[in-house]
């Protein structure tokens, strides 16, 4: 949903109510065009997919993401315009994988995966922001972990806070 800046009116859906089960991240590309991920509940119902919708909001029948170990849990659109979305798989198992996964902006089909250089890193992976720099800053437990996108570097914390259960990140200026 969209609301207005002063939240002084109902919000207004911007897509068809439940167009996905379980939204887990959103972002407009440069040229309008928005992505939506849809993950898995706690039921284990849902989709693990990620949807393209045109400056009209009707979907991009052509752009599909068919990867079977994708769980998103949130998504930006990175420099190079390309899909970028937090994974773990399976989501909330205790041996769960935290990865970051890279969709082609033309296709969706899977470019590459970032991931940290300790398995142990990156547990319970949730938000991603592009910092300066050409940096991807992904907060997860305990930290916020930095990787040099371009090269797929970790560059390991730039944060560290036990106990620190973070969903989201945002910079300020």
């Amino acid at each position: 949903m969209a609301f207005a800046p002063r939240l002084d009116t109902a919000g207004e859906y911007v897509l068809p109510a439940n167009v996905v089960p379980f939204p887990r991240g959103f972002a407009f590309a440069h040229d309008g065009t928005l992505f939506l991920a849809s993950g898995i509940g706690p039921g284990n119902e849902g989709d693990n997919t990620i949807l393209a919708f045109d400056s009209n909001r009707r979907i991009r029948p052509r752009w599909w993401v068919r990867d079977p170990e994708l769980s998103p849990l949130d998504l930006a659109i990175a420099p190079n315009g390309n899909v970028v979305v937090s994974s773990e798989h399976p989501f909330g198992a205790e041996n769960a994988v935290a990865i970051i996964r890279e969709y082609d902006r033309a296709d969706g089909h899977l470019v590459r995966i970032l991931a940290p250089r300790d398995p142990a890193g990156m547990r319970k992976l949730r938000g991603l922001r592009f910092g300066a720099q050409g940096r991807l800053y992904c907060v997860a437990r305990d930290e916020v972990v930095a990787l040099d996108f371009e090269t797929g570097e970790c560059l390991n914390a730039v944060v560290w806070l036990p106990g620190m259960n973070g969903q989201a990140l945002i910079f300020f200026p």
